[in-house]
């Protein structure tokens, strides 16, 4: 056979920061993988945050009777249910693989974000919908929302601050990356990260929706303003629903890895000094930050038939010792195959 090309790459065993899909800035370089706890910080945070704010704007919905801060109020104890929902998630993914799930528990991720994400359009939209089309034609009355506008910059602190938390850690992989936090979050393979900074992003944007129109309210006299509100921070969280859905459907049928992250594996397979060629390489996110991969390749020399099955046992090994990979299974290539090339 020919001799492979030299091809410069970093060991299997050392993980690439990811944007889940994506490689370093440099080409070789060693950068830290994900803390497994990072995640479940960023969550314990929002949930922490979400359950004295459902408390507080419960009492001041009750005190002022406005449709803003009962949808509000809705919000945040399905953010509450959400997030421990997200808690599930992270715990359930983890499981390590066994005869029934061979390639591990990590798409339980995924299949409880979304019914957390299903949670926020059932509990904080429809609510609030409901709510707005029904004060919609409120007799007009004096409002008194000083305990609510309180509440609301309460809250405001208190979301923001879980927002931070959530947006800190998308940025620290993201500049790693040279893509920016929203990037980051919108592309990872982890929906908890992504779960609690939409979902956050919302909560935030809520509150000044309701605040405008509870003033609106007070300053017009119309409760039809306070009514719009509430139905605006509906529309807002069917939207995030809609979206979180969408993406982790996108990962529970089957999502393949970037471009980037395909031609990473193919390096480190063609950086195999038993490998002269790859001619199939399937690549797919099983769990946060974790790749089912299957390759068929061409093996160096005339090795015999108890050879190739060492070689590729050995080789399927160091790619089972990195984070990075749930299971990588290697077969041969047909004869005359094509074969897959390194982009220039």
């Amino acid at each position: 056979m020919s001799s492979k090309p030299p091809v410069s790459t970093q060991p299997v065993n050392q993980q690439p920061e990811t944007q889940d899909q994506a490689v370093p800035r440099a080409r070789g370089e060693s950068v830290s993988h994900h803390k497994p706890q990072s995640s479940l910080i960023t969550v314990l945070i929002a949930v922490g945050a979400n359950l004295l704010i459902a408390i507080a704007k419960t009492f001041a919905a009750f005190m002022t009777g406005s449709a803003s801060l009962i949808a509000e109020a809705a919000h945040s104890w399905a953010d509450t249910g959400n997030g421990t929902l997200l808690i599930i998630a992270e715990k359930k993914a983890i499981k390590p693989a066994d005869k029934s799930h061979p390639l591990g528990y990590g798409k339980e991720s995924y299949v409880w974000s979304m019914i957390a994400a299903f949670g926020v359009f059932m509990a904080g939209a429809v609510v609030s919908i409901y709510t707005g089309i029904k004060e919609w034609s409120a007799a007009e009355t004096e409002t008194n929302y000083t305990i609510g506008f309180v509440i609301l910059a309460i809250a405001f602190v208190l979301e923001g601050f879980s927002l931070v938390q959530a947006y800190r850690q998308s940025k620290q992989h993201g500049d790693k990356l040279n893509v920016s936090a929203i990037g980051y979050v919108v592309e990872t393979s982890n929906p908890t990260l992504r779960g609690v900074f939409f979902e956050d992003l919302a909560a935030v944007v809520g509150l000044l929706i309701a605040a405008i129109a509870m003033g609106l309210h007070a300053y017009t006299g119309n409760p039809v303003w306070d009514a719009l509100g509430s139905i605006i921070v509906g529309v807002l969280l069917a939207i995030v629903a809609v979206f979180l859905i969408s993406r982790n459907r996108d990962f529970l049928v089957g999502h393949k890895v970037s471009d980037e992250m395909h031609c990473y594996v193919l390096k480190q397979l063609l950086a195999q000094p038993d490998i002269d060629s790859v001619s199939y390489l399937h690549l797919e996110w099983v769990g946060p930050q974790k790749i089912f991969m299957v390759a068929a390749v061409d093996i160096t020399g005339n090795q015999q038939e108890q050879h190739l099955a060492q070689k590729f046992e050995e080789i399927e090994n160091q790619f089972r010792a990195n984070p990075l990979f749930q299971e990588s299974i290697l077969t041969l290539s047909v004869p005359n195959a094509e074969v897959l090339t390194l982009p220039k």
